[in-house]
């Protein structure tokens, strides 16, 4: 009798409750949790269009993403469209820079190429070469031969949401196998000269922020990110110019066997996956 009565006073199910509630419940969710909620039935389908569940999960510079990366007006697209489209990786100035949110937290990561960079030498086939490698984001790498007078400078003028922010290159010792060889080793016969120095890091920002790293290239065979230094965001209405290098100018001898793929900026609390170097 208890179980009857138990079951009497059972109502309706998940598609019952009103949609507004549904929506506020969603809100607190991750993206991903939020997609197999959707999927229940469809209430739970039209409240996980609802504006507000998707605002939470954008960064707070989404407008100026927005207008940069699509070159739309905000107002005309939903947040829910938004967040799909900025959770993907999306290029931007002539392919090299890449942008993509982390799906469950909706931190911003950038990638810059080295064909977004100023290297001294670039275009001379003595010093380098450009390797297609299905290694890096944007599947080419610079690599060096061998030069007297290492320079990499980048500058980046961005509109970053508010937070603390970390910057590496992404350095290789050893040329990487070929496509036709993709199992083969590391080519480690070229790399030479990077124990007698160290390489200098630096970075600069447009309201007064530096940092100088310094650090000897050790570990073969395997990308490293060197941590350039952090940088902190307070408005993300305002632009930061950051200007950063990679130099080791002694030209009392040479240095070689070098890959270079990209200049990495994600937030401090995304850096923990990232295979770094210990600097001096």
């Amino acid at each position: 009798m208890g179980a009857g009565q138990s079951g009497m006073g059972a109502k309706g199910g998940l598609g019952e409750f009103p949609e507004c509630c549904v929506a506020m419940i969603l809100a607190r969710l991750d993206p991903p949790e939020i997609c197999r909620f959707a999927m229940l039935n469809r209430a739970f389908r039209r409240a996980s269009l609802a504006d507000f569940v998707w605002e939470s999960k954008l960064p707070a510079n989404y407008e100026f993403l927005v207008r940069k990366l699509f070159d739309e007006s905000p107002s005309r697209m939903s947040k829910r469209e938004i967040y799909s489209l900025l959770s993907k990786a999306v290029r931007f100035d002539a392919a090299t820079k890449e942008i993509w949110l982390e799906k469950r937290s909706g931190r911003m990561c950038m990638a810059i190429s080295w064909k977004g960079l100023k290297i001294t030498g670039i275009d001379d086939r003595r010093y380098w070469s450009h390797i297609p490698s299905q290694e890096s984001r944007f599947h080419s790498i610079a690599y060096l031969h061998q030069v007297w007078w290492l320079e990499v400078r980048g500058e980046l003028d961005f509109n970053f949401a508010a937070g603390t922010y970390s910057l590496y290159f992404r350095l290789q010792l050893g040329k990487p196998p070929t496509r036709l060889n993709p199992r083969r080793a590391c080519n480690l016969d070229q790399v030479h000269g990077w124990h007698i120095k160290p390489v200098r890091f630096e970075m600069s920002t447009s309201n007064g922020q530096h940092a100088v790293s310094q650090c000897y290239l050790k570990e073969l065979g395997g990308w490293v990110d060197y941590h350039v230094g952090d940088f902190i965001v307070e408005n993300h209405h305002v632009p930061l110019n950051i200007k950063f290098s990679m130099t080791q100018i002694d030209c009392t001898h040479t240095k070689g066997g070098l890959c270079l793929d990209c200049v990495i900026i994600c937030p401090c609390e995304s850096a923990q996956g990232l295979k770094k170097a210990q600097v001096l």
